[in-house]
């Protein structure tokens, strides 16, 4: 995979919480922080304003996407001047059904919820982005989240079969698309971190190979060749923009790929030490251990088997 599909596919856990909410009147919603998760907002309807935990207000409108990477609490208000009445509203409980019926044409209606991470998903690719993300949907060049939020809309204006299926794809594709969004606008400027590592040419290249072939035996040579550098230069350049010297940063992504199949999946651990370049299950244990502080095992069992893992577990048995 590439890059940014790669740390999407580990990091997130479980379904996307969603809710369609209409707002009428003076009116102002308080959502509590939610540590080790990305919240969203998209108003599908009208206006209102974003007002961040000590930061200025960010005037939205319809057609209007805001992530929030880090979980961070905040008002959504008809004005930053309305204070908040109601209790403060846990994004990541939000789950409400989708229905957007006979509501005045004078409503605001914003989609809010939350994506959970993986216990382990803090990738640094995440830790990078600003604590909000507003997206103009309207300027050039985002027209594809422009149609994931009009399908959205589409879903929450006339709810169907199939619709509970739809809501959570588009919202994965949303996440998808605003973050690719960001990235690409971020990347014409200058400077450290991930927006610069994926726009340099020879640190991007490292790090694609290494989420590509995670197995692989890779060294700093032979990934300072891909990157058309010699191996120092190669090694500064790629822990100044990633934060981590190349084999740490292989070692991690290794570690964290093994936590996602252990979670979920049943495989053996000699399959997943095969699957991220250990040639023994006492290898991958020993590594594991180190930067979980658990063993393999013991971590596995801390988590439930999805119904999914359940089923073709019990497929293979037979009766």
């Amino acid at each position: 995979m590439d890059v940014l599909s790669d740390v999407l596919s580990v990091v997130r856990a479980g379904r996307p919480r969603s809710a369609l909410v209409t707002w009428q009147g003076s009116w102002a919603q308080e959502f509590s922080p939610v540590p080790g998760a990305v919240g969203f907002r998209v108003v599908v309807r009208g206006d209102c304003v974003l007002v961040p935990a000590g930061a200025e207000p960010v005037r939205l409108v319809a057609g209007d996407v805001v992530l929030l990477p880090h979980g961070r609490g905040h008002v959504l208000a008809d004005s930053p001047a309305t204070p908040p009445t109601a209790r403060p509203c846990d994004p990541s409980a939000e789950d409400r059904p989708l229905a957007l019926v006979d509501t005045p044409e004078s409503s605001t209606v914003t989609l809010c919820g939350a994506y959970e991470l993986a216990p382990e998903g803090r990738h640094p690719l995440l830790q990078d982005l600003p604590e909000v993300i507003h997206l103009d949907t309207r300027a050039d060049g985002l027209s594809e989240l422009r149609t994931v939020v009009d399908l959205l809309g589409a879903e929450a204006a006339r709810p169907r079969l199939g619709t509970d299926a739809a809501i959570p794809a588009l919202l994965d594709m949303l996440l998808l698309y605003a973050l690719r969004a960001w990235f690409d606008d971020a990347r014409t400027g200058s400077g450290t971190g991930w927006a610069t590592a994926l726009r340099d040419p020879g640190v991007a290249a490292a790090l694609h190979a290494i989420h590509r072939k995670p197995a692989h035996p890779w060294t700093v040579a032979s990934l300072a060749a891909l990157a058309g550098l010699s191996r120092a230069p190669f090694a500064r350049r790629f822990t100044e923009l990633v934060g981590r010297p190349p084999m740490r940063y292989l070692t991690w992504w290794r570690m964290t790929t093994a936590a996602r199949l252990l979670r979920e999946s049943d495989a053996p651990l000699s399959s997943i030490a095969d699957a991220v370049g250990y040639q023994s299950e006492f290898a991958l244990a020993v590594a594991f251990k180190r930067q979980y502080e658990t063993p393999p095992g013991k971590y596995r069992r801390s988590f439930p088997l999805s119904p999914e893992t359940r089923s073709r577990r019990a497929v293979r048995r037979g009766p």
